[in-house]
């Protein structure tokens, strides 16, 4: 990364979708490791003590019906693969951040075709489960990271292939 004064707006942006996606990575990570944690009837309980009073007053109210439809589907299966899943794509993303900070360059392509699968997934998802606002909001987010990742590999490889071409060879060195 280059210094700070010389930056764009662009290597800007993408400082800040790069903190982003590590603090959701970090997130991600913490999730997992609690679904991994609890009971789906533990979690079931907690979601219908919260919810009931709230229904009590509307019995229709739109957010509460559907929280409580949600937990009451919970099955230990489907906590086991969520879990399995944010904790694979938070790690997975993690590492691939920390090695964009190190400097190296593969990283860059890492990034863009790990978010590239999983924003994939996610549509997938999207088409046969319908559409979700969370979902769609972190799919629209991985873009981003795509399309901001990619300007700055290009740079970042143009730079290189430069300074590349103007450094002496080794032999030149010798010579």
């Amino acid at each position: 990364m280059r210094h700070l004064a010389t930056r764009t707006a662009t290597d800007k942006a993408f400082a800040i979708a790069l903190v982003l996606k590590a603090i959701d990575a970090l997130g991600e990570i913490a999730g997992s490791l609690w679904l991994l944690l609890i009971d789906p009837r533990w979690l079931q309980g907690r979601v219908a003590a919260l919810v009931v009073p709230e229904l009590r007053e509307d019995p229709h109210d739109f957010v509460a019906t559907h929280i409580l439809r949600w937990a009451t589907h919970l099955k230990q299966h489907a906590v086991l693969f969520a879990a399995i899943y944010m904790l694979s794509h938070g790690v997975a993303k993690l590492v691939v951040l920390m090695e964009i900070v190190r400097g190296r360059l593969w990283a860059y392509p890492g990034l863009i075709a790990l978010t590239a699968l999983f924003a994939a997934y996610q549509l997938y998802h999207m088409t046969v489960a319908g559409l979700s606002a969370g979902y769609l909001a972190v799919t629209l987010f991985d873009l981003l990271i795509i399309g901001l990742t990619t300007v700055e590999y290009l740079k970042l490889r143009s730079h290189h292939r430069r300074v590349r071409r103007t450094s002496p060879t080794r032999n030149d060195r010798l010579g």
